[in-house]
């Protein structure tokens, strides 16, 4: 069996695995969170707590945030990419701006910086993606990554407890990885419309690569 016959929703599988380990965190209180989360200190020495980080979350609200975002974004790009590029994508984005806000922050966790990358690859991808800004304003989705980024560049200058540089990281990682798949897509086509006959191997390629 392959990732992709595995992972019928890779969405739904990182859904279920943050919400397990925070009923962990719940179960076994602060002591399970802090040998777990993102310490600057520990970056080299256990590098395993970058991804540890994304799967911790500090309160009931945090978590219903970021799931909520994953739920609601996830699908789309997972769509496009298929199962196991997504999965390792959120991973390595989440891993790309904890490594990247610890040099910032003392202590950090959450899965905010992996879900910003799912948005920055989507306003390339899906700009036109209509939304509820603040569950309220109709907004296309390349306006709302705009106003999530103008939000965080200020949350940077004007410090509150969260970690607007994780954000900033992850939508730049999204944006890097959205203008890279477009390219895929149009070396692929460009590829494929040259070829009379497309072959098993062919379209197997196509969808392992090209899907988006």
């Amino acid at each position: 069996m392959t990732m992709n016959e595995g992972f019928k929703s890779a969405t739904v599988i990182l859904i279920l695995a943050t919400s397990a380990v925070f009923i962990l965190q719940l179960a076994l209180g602060r002591g399970f969170t802090e040998l777990f989360l993102l310490d600057s200190r520990h970056v080299f020495s256990r590098p395993w707590i970058l991804v540890t980080h994304i799967f911790l979350h500090g309160s009931f609200t945090h978590i219903l945030y970021n799931m909520y975002g994953l739920l609601l974004f996830g699908p789309f790009l997972e769509d496009r990419i298929g199962a196991r590029r997504f999965f390792l994508f959120y991973i390595l984005a989440g891993i790309f701006a904890g490594f990247l806000s610890s040099f910032f922050y003392a202590k950090s966790l959450g899965a905010s910086g992996a879900l910003m990358a799912v948005i920055g690859a989507l306003v390339i991808l899906m700009p036109g993606l209509r939304l509820l800004f603040f569950y309220v304003i109709p907004t296309p989705l390349w306006m709302a990554g705009l106003l999530y980024a103008l939000i965080d560049a200020a949350g940077v200058l004007f410090p509150s407890g969260v970690g607007n540089i994780a954000h900033l990281a992850g939508m730049g990682a999204g944006l890097l990885y959205g203008i890279y798949l477009k390219s895929e897509k149009k070396r692929f086509n460009r590829k494929f419309s040259s070829k009379r006959h497309l072959g098993k191997e062919d379209i197997d390629e196509y969808l392992k690569s090209g899907r988006i």
